[in-house]
């Protein structure tokens, strides 16, 4: 009996599955291309015409493995709705994606193509949609007025925990997301809206 030669999706999702298992195994510092191949019955070659760096294709099997996009939380104000979507997006991070994101953070000073791959990633990644739809119900609410923030302000919950992930290699905890919202982002959003 001949083996079936996997292409296309078939064949991505098996070099995926065997990246993220790696990555959860012994962690990015020692994903390989030879090992991740060998894992998932091919060949470097195959690999490297699809992700031509360790740092994209790691990145990659990150968004394979992530858990589907949640909604913008709805729980009745503006403080909670941040505190929620806060916890979705730690949610979504997982020690293995902490731990991926610490190495990529570190490997950037010294590979200008992992530096590319990471800031990419992060700006196809972040969801200001999911921050414009939380303040939209708020000024519904009157709990705020109704403004429109520049990118950066709706980007900046996401960017205050993935600081957090690559300054400490782990995930905020529950005090750390109260003093998110309490400390930076209710006055800032305070500010912008009473200006």
């Amino acid at each position: 009996m001949t083996a079936t030669r996997r292409r296309g999706e078939r064949l991505e999702h098996a070099i995926l599955d065997a990246t993220w298992q790696i990555l959860t195994e012994v962690g990015y510092a020692r994903l390989t291309f030879e090992a991740v191949a060998a894992l998932a019955g091919t060949s470097r070659p195959v690999l490297s015409r699809r992700w031509p760096t360790r740092a994209e294709l790691a990145l990659a099997a990150m968004d394979h493995a992530a858990p589907p996009g949640a909604e913008a939380p709805d729980t009745g104000s503006l403080r909670s709705d941040l505190v929620e979507l806060l916890r979705q997006t730690v949610n979504g991070f997982g020690t293995v994606r902490g731990e991926v994101l610490a190495g990529l953070a570190a490997e950037t000073a010294r590979d200008p193509d992992a530096s590319a791959a990471l800031h990419a990633w992060i700006a196809r990644s972040t969801r200001e949609d999911m921050t414009a739809a939380v303040l939209a119900r708020a000024a519904d609410r009157h709990e705020i007025r109704a403004v429109k923030p520049p990118p950066r302000v709706l980007r900046l919950p996401f960017d205050l925990i993935r600081n957090e992930v690559v300054l400490h290699g782990h995930p905020p905890a529950d005090d750390a997301i109260a003093s998110i919202v309490d400390d930076i982002l209710l006055p800032l959003l305070r500010q912008l809206t009473t200006s």
